[in-house]
């Protein structure tokens, strides 16, 4: 069963805001007291959030679905409907985000770094948040928008200071077994390590993270064995630590040899040319392997590497290694610049940024891209003619009429509103009615403007009262 997961694909869905309420004040003696519906609630995000206690992306191999909730309706009587939820899922430290075309979106380092996979939809404006002093009793409802849908691709890049790296069976497992409290397993066939392991070294007043990357061998950066599948976990080490088998019973290897191989593999792998490297002859227990280690330092220091014996098994030369390696992390840290405060950069938009673009398409379709208008179709009910009547009001405002005329634009040319895969399409007239004339004004309800119906008999009979007393007035006796 696996165990240990450091690549998924994320299938996440924001939540949908909430649709506004269309809705007029009803009460006795009172049929038309005006617009008094809620706006909808926000949609709940998808946010990744790193977590300490996180080690693998096991639960989102299994479950690679994840969805926020929705925000609900809102109510007449200005009720509002409640936001969605927020699904906050937790990765490991040193996690980074993709999309499917291998585009880096978040590097999620540090605890509690986040970042927003999916956006919830904004709620919809309900009837009461529309009414004006043109439009006083609106007999519509914004929809609410619907929440983001994206697929991500989560990869584990373990953070570490110090990664131990070589051949199958060269004895990194051991080594990180007794320079720290790890427990890896440790045996003696080749590819023992199918996942990294981390243990925490403690050297004087250093406290520094090492890493054990499974065996490489010829053709891992090309993906041969398991050497692509975890060299992306040495990227964030500050020291690389060549473990050389000085034992080997395999008559074609040697410790020289095997250096060389691995560094092809990190040089075809790319990005680690400037890390410091440590050769460390492991096995020097073994009579052959203190012979051979004797051998072959003054050449490997002759290159310009910082070479220890040592024998994880027989626990010698184990201080002097773990101090060199303290020493080499203290200086890759102090090189490193100091983190500064985010630093806020406001831009504000140029004075003719429209926030739209007009564009003709090979088939004469002009289409309308921009945030705005786009966002204003997908909240518009196309069932309801006022609705239509209003998005028709707010695109003159923004200037989209205008735009489309000076693109060429004439009466009946399509227009599209948003990206081909998801448009609304129709028939471009200039100053469209909506049909809501009806009502006077678009949006305007003639209802609300005249006397109410108890109001209006009181003064009709009134009226007649004044008349059969004007007419007693005016009678004249013979």
């Amino acid at each position: 069963m696996t165990t240990f997961v450091d690549r998924v694909e994320l299938h996440v869905a924001a939540g949908s805001g909430g649709h506004g309420c269309a809705s007029v004040h009803r009460e006795k003696f009172k049929p038309l007291g005006g617009p008094d519906g809620g706006n909808g609630g926000r949609g709940g995000d998808v946010i990744l959030t790193v977590d300490q206690s996180v080690t693998t992306l096991l639960d989102y191999h299994h479950s690679p679905h994840r969805k926020a909730t929705n925000g609900k309706p809102g109510e007449g009587g200005n009720r509002s409907g409640k936001d969605g939820q927020d699904l906050v899922l937790p990765v490991p430290d040193g996690t980074v985000v993709l999309d499917k075309a291998g585009n880096v979106l978040a590097d999620l380092v540090g605890h509690g770094t986040s970042y927003v996979a999916a956006q919830g939809g904004r709620g919809g404006l309900g009837n009461a948040a529309l009414a004006s002093a043109r439009r006083k009793a609106p007999g519509f409802a914004l929809l609410g928008e619907p929440g983001d849908l994206r697929d991500v691709v989560l990869e584990l890049k373990t953070v570490a200071d110090v990664a131990l790296v070589g051949y199958p069976s060269a004895g990194k497992s051991s080594l990180i077994s007794v320079l720290s409290a790890a427990k890896p397993k440790i045996a003696d066939y080749p590819f023992t390590t199918l996942v990294p392991n981390l243990g925490v070294v403690t050297a004087g007043s250093t406290v520094y993270t090492i890493a054990d990357v499974p065996g490489l061998i010829p053709g891992a950066s090309q993906g041969k064995g398991l050497g692509l599948e975890f060299l992306r976990h040495v990227e964030r080490c500050s020291v690389l630590v060549h473990v050389l088998d000085t034992a080997t019973l395999e008559s074609e290897r040697d410790p020289v040899s095997d250096l060389d191989i691995i560094e092809e593999e990190l040089r075809q792998y790319g990005g680690l040319d400037n890390r410091p490297r440590i050769v460390v002859l492991n096995k020097i227990d073994v009579p052959d392997g203190k012979d051979l280690a004797e051998m072959v330092r003054p050449d490997l220091e002759e290159r310009g590497y910082r070479v220890f014996e040592v024998s994880a098994v027989a626990h010698m030369g184990l201080k002097e290694l773990s101090y060199a390696l303290a020493e080499v992390v203290g200086k890759a840290r102090a090189a490193k610049p100091k983190e500064e405060a985010t630093r806020i950069v406001i831009r504000p938009k140029a004075v003719d940024d429209t926030g739209f673009t007009v564009t003709q398409e090979a088939d004469g379709l002009f289409r309308v891209r921009g945030e705005k208008p786009e966002r204003w179709v997908r909240q518009t009910d196309f069932n309801n003619d006022e609705a239509v009547g209003y998005l028709a009001d707010r695109l003159n405002r923004l200037g989209v009429e205008a735009e489309l005329m000076k693109a060429g634009a004439r009466g009946g040319d399509g227009v599209a509103i948003g990206p081909e895969d998801n448009a609304v399409v129709f028939d471009w007239e200039p100053s469209v009615t909506a049909g809501a004339e009806m009502l006077g004004r678009r949006g305007e309800d003639h209802r609300l403007e005249g006397e109410r119906p108890a109001a209006q008999r009181r003064k009709d009979r009134q009226a007649e009262r004044d008349e059969a007393q004007q007419e007693f007035d005016d009678f004249e006796p013979f």
